[in-house]
């Protein structure tokens, strides 16, 4: 049953969407793993360090700095990460300073936070450094109690060398910001292959329940798409500023681009599982979508390719090849000529595939052109 429109909730909406959120999950954990095991190994040897060969009782500071600086993705420009250890080390060294000489209190703690955010602005336009000093300086003043080991200056200290061991982990371990759009975009456009075999297998059979589940399906694969594009606006960011980077420009842009026009293909598929909805619960005669069915089987295989191209980095020539084979042969008036009901679904899974050739790097014009004329 429907509601609007729209799939009504049930058992098999939360199974599909539950099983989206473990599949975007997982590759969100595998994207992640690397960046995280080095952090958390530097901020187990930043907090030896300051414990074993400084002394200091509790240096707290010392692995928060070295998580902060890092954190848990792989985009980590040797800026950005400097940012956050500058930024970490002014606020807990300020704080340190307003502690010792004029004690806690709310005048204390808006005083500090004003300095370290002014000086922070001083040193680097970059928004990071100025909210890791404000924020660090608002924790030593706020909580003085909190790990003060090591002497007037001893927070300061901890925070340093966390900031210096996150910087070395960073410069030793040199990332591809090519490595987290290129998962994210594999992950994104499998949902969508995914989406469209559950559509076709619908279709095919008439069966509203597998329709349902594929437009719940593609509703769910919206984060994935969208963390595909922020992971893309990210790397296209850093090539801008970093010589290492820069050799990538032409891929990172083209990803970018990718991710827009899926995200497009994907909003298309979703207008076709609806109005394919309809049609397997129109009452009276039962359309065949036999053809559909096939037409849209043959774009998640393409789908699937272009998948495997992006996640590798290669050269999308088998996507390409499929969908402008399968576009100069999508003619609703050849293939669904007695049902104006497939026919309006064809003309909509010509616009799907309009829409991944350009994502596999065909030209608008051509990838239009590709199409027979109706």
């Amino acid at each position: 049953m429907t509601r609007g429109g729209r799939p009504a909730d049930g058992p098999s909406s939360v199974r599909v969407q539950l099983a989206a959120r473990v599949r975007q999950g997982r590759s969100r954990v595998r994207t992640a793993f690397v960046p995280i095991l080095q952090a958390v190994v530097a901020a187990g040897v930043a907090y030896w360090i300051g414990h074993e060969l400084l002394g200091h009782s509790a240096p707290f500071f010392a692995p928060v700095s070295a998580w902060i600086a890092l954190g848990f993705t792989a985009d980590r420009d040797l800026r950005r990460v400097a940012e956050l250890a500058v930024g970490v080390a002014i606020g807990v060294g300020l704080g340190d300073l307003v502690v010792h000489v004029i004690g806690t209190g709310a005048w204390q703690v808006a005083l500090v936070l004003l300095v370290s955010a002014l000086i922070a602005r001083f040193l680097d336009r970059g928004p990071m450094l100025t909210t890791q000093a404000g924020v660090q300086a608002i924790v030593i003043v706020g909580l003085p109690a909190v790990s003060a080991s090591g002497g007037p200056v001893g927070r300061w200290t901890d925070a340093l060398v966390g900031g210096l061991v996150a910087l070395a982990v960073a410069a030793l371990t040199p990332s591809d910001p090519r490595r987290r759009p290129r998962a994210q975009g594999r992950a994104a456009v499998e949902e969508l292959a995914g989406m469209l075999r559950l559509l076709a297998r619908g279709m095919r059979s008439g069966a509203a329940p597998d329709v349902e589940d594929a437009l719940i399906r593609g509703r769910a694969s919206q984060p994935a798409l969208d963390e595909w594009q922020d992971a893309a606006s990210s790397a296209r960011d850093l090539a801008r500023v970093s010589p290492a980077a820069r050799r990538h420009r032409t891929e990172l842009a083209w990803v970018g681009q990718s991710a827009v026009r899926v995200d497009r293909a994907v909003r298309n598929s979703r207008v076709l599982a609806r109005r394919a909805l309809a049609s397997v619960q129109a009452e009276g005669r039962p359309h065949d979508l036999g053809a559909v069915a096939d037409a849209v089987d043959r774009v998640a295989l393409a789908a699937d390719a272009l998948a495997g191209a992006l996640g590798s980095g290669a050269e999308p020539l088998r996507a390409r090849e499929d969908l402008l084979r399968l576009a100069g042969e999508l003619d609703p008036f050849t293939l669904t000529p007695d049902d104006l009901q497939a026919q309006s679904l064809l003309l909509l899974v010509r616009s799907l595939v309009v829409d991944l050739l350009e994502a596999a790097g065909v030209d608008a014009r051509a990838a239009r052109e590709a199409l027979p004329e109706i």
